[in-house]
């Protein structure tokens, strides 16, 4: 048996292929790029565009294997209204769907699929159980849905497929848009919230996300969907404050109108110059807490990580890189 990997070379798949290399698995990458990753060394690399039908059918999987859906167009980079489609459902919903026909053609059995917990749309209820009605509110979340129907239908025909519904990933070698929000920090400008920010944030930390999956498989691929968040996630006021307190920073917080500003981010958004992803302003001064209960009790899953620590980790990550560009320059320059 080996673990088939689709997307394994992005945020979440790197994560798991060296925790099941780690384990003495048999790995399989199947991904367009390959990284310069340690795990290289014991994972075969397969390269596969899975938006191609004939690319994913020519990736070996056996009747065994364990297969992953790894693969995702996330809300970063924004994309304009006119693109969204195109640039989300191609490899979302179609590249999912190439992979469940290549799955069931195969004789294999068992796929964890990820999906977003932006299917859900505005909060109904708080804390927000996979019985949540969905309703999402973009392209994004509507390709995931999408997908999630879609495995109901392979599951019909005799196919185990675990979901997996994440908040925000967060983890070693991604910012997306925390990247706006540490350039304001690090410029000691006032970092406004949508709302009072008395409402919680909650992360998911991409280790975390690794090994949910792991124990989807461990525990037998179970036909269910899975939020996943963390435990008792902090304020927006104390997540941010926290964070400028550790930064050194003269920022402050600037509590706003929620409806004004989201009716600023729309206008910018209809005339095709998108600040923010309107899938993340439309919920962002709601109770977002995706309850993760479920998880806990059928495979044992806990999280190991801190909303506030996870920031900080990715801000201080952040000023890691911009430090070693900015000696880059300067040694550049030195040197001319």
């Amino acid at each position: 048996m080996k673990h088939i990997i689709f997307g394994g070379d992005g945020f979440v798949g790197r994560h798991l292929a060296e925790r099941l290399v780690q384990d003495g698995e048999e790995v399989v990458v199947a991904d367009i790029v390959k990284s310069d990753l340690p795990h290289y060394a014991r994972a075969r690399f397969v390269r596969c565009d899975v938006t191609d039908p004939d690319d994913v059918m020519n990736v070996e999987i056996g009747q065994d294997d364990m297969v992953y859906n790894m693969a995702a167009k996330m809300l970063s980079p924004l994309q304009v209204r006119a693109k969204r489609w195109e640039f989300f459902w191609p490899v979302n919903y179609y590249g999912a769907e190439n992979i469940m026909k290549a799955t069931a053609k195969s004789g294999a059995s068992r796929l964890v699929q990820f999906t977003t917990d932006m299917i859900y749309g505005h909060t109904v209820q708080s804390p927000q159980t996979e019985n949540h009605p969905a309703n999402p509110l973009g392209e994004y979340g509507k390709s995931k849905w999408a997908t999630e129907q879609l495995a109901a239908q392979w599951r019909k025909q005799g196919m185990n497929i675990s979901i997996f519904r994440p908040r925000l990933i967060i983890g070693p070698g991604r910012l997306g848009i925390l990247e706006k929000l540490f350039k304001l920090i690090d410029a000691n400008l006032p970092v406004p919230m949508i709302g009072s920010g008395k409402n919680p944030y909650q992360f998911i930390s991409v280790f975390d996300c690794a090994e949910a999956a792991r124990l989807a498989w461990k525990g037998g691929v179970p036909n269910e969907a899975y939020n996943l968040g963390s435990d008792n996630p902090p304020s927006v006021r104390k997540l941010l404050g926290d964070l400028i307190v550790h930064a050194g920073s003269r920022s402050f917080l600037l509590p706003t109108p929620a409806f004004a500003v989201k009716a600023t981010l729309a206008a910018f958004d209809f005339i095709n110059m998108p600040i923010m992803d309107p899938e993340q302003y439309l919920i962002a001064d709601e109770m977002c807490i995706r309850e993760t209960g479920k998880l806990k009790r059928e495979l044992g899953w806990k999280p190991q990580y801190n909303d506030g620590a996870m920031l900080i980790a990715a801000y201080d990550e952040y000023r890691t890189k911009k430090a070693g560009k900015a000696f880059a320059h300067a040694s550049a320059v030195a040197a001319e």
